[in-house]
């Protein structure tokens, strides 16, 4: 008579049957790698608070509610001495926004102009966008931030002699000083509709492009949204009695007064971001175009097209999808390279709050998280705006 197994060798088959499926087994193991990383972090911070408690140094944010104490070159948002840590991080934020926005628009219209430019049947204009393209690509940053700020900016002349273009426009050491908007009352008005006729001018490229696919027929969408966006805001202002008029900048003892400045740290950074994140954009550009396939640009040709209309119409679409992850990279790049403005005393985020803050505090930990915050929360926007606009660029399949 044959002996039947036991309970114990049968549940010690059922935990070896078990533990080798591949599933039960990548989930202990990632739940133990979960427990060790908890277990790491947890033993970090609560080493980092005794050393903290040891040295008499408090911890939280309630240091964001002291007065600081310093001034800020240059502020978005109402600023002074008598404002809190936390309206300096405002600041410092703002600053960081504008200086990544601008770069970002203007090394986009760069980087695509010297990207055709490079495919350019002409010598000369091929010749030149190479020359930029691989002479800017290949120094590093800070050189160049160095480079516009040191020796081109901080070469101009005092205030007393500052370069002119008539007497609203001035140029010297300090900046470029420019007539500023004085709002008055019904100038929010005017703001409202020009915003409202940015609005009107995409409604309306997109309808033009839907009736183009219907019927065919082009609709002149530049020069239709050109007038709207210059003659609605022109006839609420008139409307509204002219509410916004203009301070002019005047020399007052050493220094100008009135009007709008630029100073020279944000127009080096700007100058810099631009011409050095352009030249990167301009090889994903050429190789976005050069991905497309030949046949497109022929069959352009065997339809009538001119070579810009082709561009446009037919080259430039295809290459976008191929264009716009290595875009996407290019722009997170600019927006975390901002942070070299502390090197010329930008007052970005990392100059005024990781910097002076800091120093000021001694709140290492909550200013440096703050700090690595905010970079990650711009970066994981920038992200998810850019992989909307590849979703909508994506090839559909049928």
């Amino acid at each position: 008579m044959a002996a039947h197994p036991s309970s114990k060798d049968n549940s010690a088959n059922s935990l070896r049957k078990i533990w080798f499926d591949p599933n039960v087994r990548a989930l202990v193991f990632q739940i133990l790698v979960v427990i060790g990383v908890i277990g790491f972090f947890f033993y970090i911070i609560s080493n980092a608070l005794y050393n903290l408690e040891q040295r008499g140094i408090t911890t939280g944010f309630g240091f964001m509610n002291q007065t600081a104490g310093f001034g800020i070159i240059q502020s978005l948002v109402e600023y002074d001495e008598s404002h809190t840590f936390g309206r300096t991080f405002l600041v410092g934020l703002l600053n960081t926004i504008l200086i990544s926005v601008l770069g970002i628009i203007f090394a986009t219209i760069l980087g695509f102009i010297m990207g055709v430019a490079r495919l350019s049947q002409n010598w000369l204009v091929s010749k030149v966008a190479t020359v930029y393209i691989e002479t800017l690509r290949n120094i590093p940053l800070l050189l160049q931030i160095f480079f516009w700020y040191f020796a081109v900016l901080r070469a101009l002349p005092s205030p007393k002699q500052s370069l002119s273009i008539g007497e609203a426009v001035f140029l010297n050491v300090r900046g470029l000083y420019m007539p500023g908007p004085i709002m008055e009352s019904g100038a929010n008005i005017v703001v409202i509709s020009f915003i409202l006729a940015i609005i009107g001018s995409f409604v309306l490229a997109k309808w033009a492009k839907k009736r183009q696919m219907l019927t065919g027929q082009p609709f002149p969408i530049f020069s239709v949204s050109a007038a709207m966006i210059i003659l609605v805001p022109t006839v609420v202002f008139f409307l509204m009695g002219s509410p916004i008029g203009l301070e002019y900048p005047a020399l007052k003892g050493f220094n100008f007064r009135g009007g709008m400045v630029i100073i020279p740290e944000l127009a080096a950074l700007l100058v810099a971001l631009t011409f050095y994140t352009a030249a990167f954009i301009a090889e994903i550009v050429r190789s976005g175009i050069l991905a497309v396939s030949k046949g497109q640009s022929e069959a352009a040709e065997s339809l009538g097209l001119t070579r810009t209309q082709a561009l446009k119409l037919v080259i430039i679409p295809q290459a976008m999808r191929v264009i716009i992850p290595p875009l996407t990279s290019q722009y997170l790049n600019l927006t975390k390279n901002s942070s070299l403005a502390t090197a010329i005393g930008y007052p970005d985020l990392v100059s005024v709050f990781m910097g002076t803050t800091l120093n000021q505090t001694g709140q290492a930990i909550e200013v440096i998280a703050l700090t690595m915050a905010v970079y990650l929360t711009i970066s994981i926007a920038t992200s998810i705006l850019m992989n909307i606009y590849n979703k909508k660029m994506a090839l559909v399949e049928r």
